[in-house]
């Protein structure tokens, strides 16, 4: 007879090779036929909701492992919650206007860009923007993440605009904003102002000079008195910007100096004179006069070129960290020279175009000269003056522009800025009433917060939506009423922004329209809003277009990089037109790095694609990667780390076709076992699956996915394989398939599972599923994401019933440890060839007779115990873990051919002479 059939081996049709690549997109077309979403919203139809409103990524391109990390850590955070019990929609959305694709596109046209209209080249920046957005669309739906993909929010769509502009006009009617000539960061290659969430800072290498600027009006000074024989000294590492200057800086409470040197006296802050001294190569000087900073108000200098004054002028932004201390100033050219200025009305002076050229202003010496080319210039001027004392070139941080990498310069240009000083207060108070994931969040928008001023919202370019400003023709001023900005509200909803470029002021205007000064002809305003007044718009936009979100969100989930961008626009809009903050909680997860901890760049060639990712290993795998990191630190990813990730998943798929094989026979509605009448061990195994809820529940509240991950992994390793399921293998293998005690580890089993991938199941979307479809029939939904969240049992809590088996854990280490050393002896091959004799002190004797089953729970052919290790044997293992001896012999009898035990039973049955009497009692049933 082959005794092989009259066991009960496990079978299932779940494939032991995940094939993820392959078998991914067939659960997303099942998922999109069937319609899961939006059966998942249904089922919480009236339910409370969750809002994650998702941060538009930027459609220009093909998505990359940053964009995988994120959309990933927001699919787990929606799947949870719904499960949970909440309604939690996501609406996925792109960002469409501005710099990047406009410069993308022109870029391309190359001349023809000069043959086309705005309204032409706004389409085809347009229908760029919407082939991304469709391509990323594909791309993140491979993840496995889910959503309202027939419907996302696309900030080029007329609705969205039309709210932008309500957005914009309750801040302009609050006079919030406002226009002014003022630096900001200027592109000179594309041309536009840049917000400071557009600048990245790179190292470089440029000029540093010393410069005397010669005394026109002096005055007495520590008892010396100034005279125009002396010099005021200055330091900058932009010495193009010399031709601005407007006057100098100091700062009162600073100590001072005169000091005569031999090529001339020069004054200069006390505590840098030596160090300038020595980078200047002068060594012979002295002191002849000090005083304070505050006395050197209303000095003049003459400037170095041009026939006007340089007044010495206080101000606080002044420093001694190197230098002079005695700061250049062009107001045209830097925001603290701006701010000094405007306290002693000096005008503000920046002669150059958007291109960076110096105008017919600068004077014949630099007009049509590029700004960086102006650098020798000015240093040759210099020179043939005497006026240059250093000429020196040191490396320091620049910022660029994060979309041509070029340097950007301070320039004043005529722009629009949105007040964050009148509204400061009301932010940094709303900052506080939300929760930051994580903590150290809260501080870092509130200094962004507190260290601004204002915010320049407009762009000299065409892509994006236009700021509804009319002047009038006759006197200049703006006009911006309730009634124009509800006029440009139904315009751009009906037809889009574009209709800004087709149509006349007058024609846009409510019919009667009227300047102050009576005048009724009107021209519009050329520029368009900042990108991230778009996207900071969204809370508008979205959350109050879309019936199925709400405001506030409940969560904001973005990368460390939009506390200055997207978290920042999104706060100050909100607050300045709401009156509130924009989410409940934020959350940020870091930059995805390499190994090494490197920053992902193309030209360095460390960029790992979601995409072979993907193909190589399977989306599953890529979000199983995501919930093992520390999301809120910078993530590290590389092909060992994801083969470790992918070793992971193979123990809980293994886990998993273990279960589904052992409940092939299983039917839940007739065969479940009460839980008061389970065996001891599956009790445990019960209670230590609601401890596992327990943990993992708390870190999805708290977004401490790798603690997910790691518990999880060592519930399937430890507590399953390595225990649980290698002890229920004799029961399930062996017994009579309807034995209570076999049915009472599967039904065991079986709430294991269906709860293990439920609480994965946000996780490993297309893994949950496919095991899902494979568990016996049952009373359970059609997909595991219309199922709920599992509830802890309290009931099945036993902490001494855990007391217990923790300790029978610790001796079965050492009784384990002794067969590793027997089967290393060679005096037993597999452990089921052994019996142990287990001597044990009175305690732990008491402790282990208690259980009737020491063979089994072993996995041993005879397990014996002794009150003491009387007997004297060379061959006794002493417990490393517990006070027990262990020894190891030869099992008596023979070996079982059905259940591979050693007993003195086999050969006793005469019908079955090949098995035990155990096996033979169940063989005759069967």
């Amino acid at each position: 007879m082959n005794y092989k059939d009259t066991l009960n081996l496990p079978k299932t049709k779940f494939p032991m090779r995940a094939s993820l690549a392959k078998r991914e997109p067939e659960f997303q077309k099942f998922w999109e036929e069937k319609g899961i979403y939006e059966k998942a919203l249904k089922k919480r139809e009236g339910a409370k909701q969750f809002i994650l409103h998702d941060g538009p990524p930027y459609a220009n391109g093909d998505i990359h492992i940053g964009h995988a990390l994120n959309k990933i850590l927001k699919d787990i955070v929606t799947r949870y919650n719904h499960l949970k019990g909440f309604q939690a929609p996501y609406v996925p959305g792109w960002d469409t206007h501005g710099l990047p694709i406009e410069h993308k596109v022109t870029k391309e046209l190359g001349e023809k860009r000069k043959e086309l209209s705005t309204t032409e080249l706004r389409d085809m920046c347009r229908d760029y923007a919407l082939k991304y957005v469709e391509r990323q669309k594909g791309q993140f739906k491979r993840l496995g993440v889910w959503g309202d993909w027939d419907n996302p929010y696309i900030t080029l769509d007329p609705q969205y605009e039309a709210k932008q502009i309500d957005v914009f006009g309750q801040m302009a009617l609050k006079g919030l904003l406002y226009q002014g000539l003022k630096p900001v960061h200027w592109c000179t290659d594309c041309e536009t102002a840049l917000a400071e969430a557009e600048i990245e800072y790179e190292d470089s290498r440029g000029p540093s000079i010393f410069v005397k600027f010669p005394v026109k009006e002096g005055k007495v000074l520590g008892g010396e008195e100034l005279t125009t024989d002396d010099y005021v000294v200055i330091w900058t590492t932009t010495p193009w910007t010399i031709p601005s200057n407007m006057a100098i800086s100091v700062h009162p409470d600073f100590d001072y100096v005169i000091a005569q040197t031999n090529k001339g006296r020069i004054v200069a802050a006390k505590e840098l004179l030596d160090q300038m001294m020595d980078t200047c190569g002068i060594k012979d000087y002295s002191i002849v006069a000090e005083f304070k900073g505050e006395e050197l108000e209303g000095v003049k200098c003459k400037h170095p070129f041009y026939d006007r004054e340089s007044q010495l002028i206080l101000g606080d932004h002044v420093t001694l960290e190197q230098g002079s201390g005695c700061v250049h100033t062009a107001p045209g050219h830097g925001h603290d020279d701006y701010v000094v200025c405007q306290e002693y009305d000096i005008p503000v002076f920046a002669p150059m175009d958007n291109t960076g050229t110096f105008t017919e202003e600068a004077g014949p010496e630099f007009e049509g000269m590029y700004y960086d080319d102006a650098n020798i210039k000015v240093t040759d001027l210099l020179k043939k003056d005497d006026l240059l004392m250093n000429l020196n070139f040191i490396d320091h941080s620049y910022p660029h522009c994060w979309r041509c990498k070029n340097p950007v310069i301070f320039r004043a240009t005529k722009q629009w800025f949105a007040s964050v000083e009148d509204i400061k207060d009301e932010a940094l108070e709303a900052v506080k009433n939300v929760a930051w994931y994580p903590e150290w969040g809260e501080k870092r928008i509130s200094n962004m917060i507190e260290n601004r001023t204002d915010w320049c919202i407009s762009r000299q370019r065409v892509w994006g939506v236009p700021i509804p400003i009319f002047y009038c023709k006759d006197c200049g001023e703006t006009i911006v009423t309730e009634d124009t900005i509800e006029a440009v509200k139904e315009l751009f909803a009906d037809q889009g922004s574009g209709i800004w470029y087709e149509l006349k002021a007058n024609e846009m205007l409510p019919e009667g329209t009227t300047c102050e000064c009576g005048c009724s002809d009107f021209e519009k305003e050329h520029d368009i809003m900042d990108v991230w007044f778009d996207s900071g718009a969204s809370h508008a936009a979205v959350l109050e277009n879309y019936d199925i979100l709400d405001r506030p969100a409940d969560l904001y989930l973005e990368g460390t990089d939009q506390y200055r961008g997207w978290f920042n626009s999104s706060l100050l809009t909100s607050i300045a037109a709401r009156g509130e903050a924009p989410y409940k909680a934020v959350v940020t997860n870091g930059f995805t790095v390499d190994k090494k901890g490197k920053k992902m760049s193309k030209s360095i060639g460390n960029v790992v694609s979601p995409h072979d990712i993907i193909k190589q290993y399977g989306a599953d795998i890529l979000r199983l990667w995501v919930s093992s990191s520390n999301f809120k630190e910078d993530v590290r990813v590389s092909d060992k780390i994801l083969k470790e990730n992918a070793e992971v998943y193979r123990r809980i798929r293994n886990t998993s076709r273990y279960i589904l094989g052992n409940l092939a026979d299983f039917n839940p509605a007739e065969d479940k076992i009460a839980y008061n009448e389970l065996t001891e061990i599956d009790r445990w195994g019960l209670m230590k699956l609601q401890k596992l809820v327990q943990v993992v529940e708390e870190a999805y509240e708290n977004y401490e996915y790798h603690k997910i991950y790691h518990a999880v992994h060592n519930f399937c390793l430890v507590d399953l394989s390595s225990f649980y399921m290698d002890i229920l293998k004799d029961r399930l293998y062996i017994l009579n398939p309807n034995d209570p005690v076999r049915k009472s580890g599967q039904t065991a089993m079986y709430e294991i599972l269906t709860t293990l991938i439920k609480i994965v199941s946000p996780i490993l979307v297309h893994t949950s599923e496919e095991v899902w479809k494979h568990l016996p029939e049952g009373d359970h939904a059609e997909s595991v994401f219309l199922e709920d969240w599992p509830t802890v049992k309290e009931e099945y809590i036993n902490e001494d019933l855990e007391a217990k088996w923790e300790e029978l854990l610790t001796i079965r280490k050492d009784v384990s440890k002794a067969l590793e050393i027997a089967r290393k002896d060679k005096v037993v091959g597999h452990s089921l060839d052994a019996a142990v004799k287990i001597y044990a002190g009175e305690k732990t004797y008491e402790f282990l007779a208690q259980f009737d089953n020491l063979a089994e729970l072993f996995i041993v052919s005879v397990a014996e115990l002794a009150e003491s290790d009387e007997e004297e044997s060379d061959n006794l293992y002493a417990g490393k873990e517990s006070d027990i001896k262990v020894a190891v012999t030869q099992a008596a009898g023979e070996k079982c051919d059905r259940c591979w035990s050693y007993s003195e039973s086999v050969g006793n049955n005469e019908e079955h002479p090949e098995i035990c009497a155990r096996c033979s009692e169940v063989v005759t049933q069967l």
